[in-house]
């Protein structure tokens, strides 16, 4: 059918692997938090923000569904949040952040990939130190006073507000808040019934190492292998 196919062909094949592995990623997420929490969104925060993750990423309801009702069932294997450390090339620093219901198979899939990409995979709390785990609220531009909304959610456990960029380039809020204050900071949001995009825990580096554009490049090629393993849900590192 000729070149332009082909080219379409794997752009579209690309596309739907990435959202596979999202969907993947997002529905372990609903399982972690029904299992947590039980399957009623009102009463479990953590079931609320994976929900609220989902459809910001278009996951489809039937999968939603699907996912509440598998993680309701008494046969099913339970995920752990298991969190490994490493140093990536170059002495950059790396969290990954995984749910399995295999911690045997995950551990040896990260090391290896450490391994094979000039990296090493290092204890609890070698590199732990150099990052601080976050609530990270993302919302969309909408009718609000943003200087207002920052004043006013200090009280909430809101420690800084900016201004970023989604993944598709669109401008958004971000908002951070300590671990501790997620779930607060989360109801605070939710009562005032803004535009969130996505609620997420996240590992935010507190310096971070400049690397030349090749030394750069083999860090992101280490942290792209990890993502790609399916029990990954987030990789973060301390490059500039």
């Amino acid at each position: 059918m000729g070149r332009i196919f082909e080219t379409r062909k794997t752009t579209m094949f690309a596309r739907w692997n990435r959202m596979a592995k999202l969907f993947t990623r997002l529905a372990r997420d609903i399982h972690i938090a029904v299992k947590a929490g039980g399957p009623s969104a009102d009463s479990n925060p953590a079931l609320r923000r994976a929900l609220s993750n989902a459809r910001g990423n278009n996951m489809p309801r039937e999968k939603i569904e699907s996912a509440i009702k598998r993680a309701s069932g008494q046969d099913q294997a339970d995920y752990e949040e298991l969190v490994y450390e490493g140093y990536a090339p170059h002495g950059i620093a790396v969290m990954v952040d995984t749910a399995t219901d295999n911690p045997q198979r995950t551990v040896a899939n990260v090391r290896s990939i450490f391994k094979d990409w000039g990296g090493n995979c290092g204890q609890s709390g070698s590199v732990s130190f150099l990052f601080q785990r976050m609530g990270v609220f993302r919302l969309g531009h909408g009718a609000f006073d943003a200087e207002a909304l920052e004043l006013e959610l200090i009280d909430h456990g809101l420690e800084e507000m900016g201004e970023g960029r989604g993944e598709k380039g669109e401008p958004q809020w971000i908002a951070r808040c300590a671990f501790h204050d997620f779930g607060r900071l989360q109801s605070a949001l939710e009562e005032r019934k803004l535009p969130l995009v996505s609620a997420e825990s996240e590992f935010i580096a507190q310096t971070t190492v400049e690397l030349t554009e090749e030394q750069a490049r083999e860090v992101l090629e280490l942290v792209d292998a990890l993502e790609q393993d399916d029990d990954v849900r987030r990789v973060f590192h301390n490059l500039a």
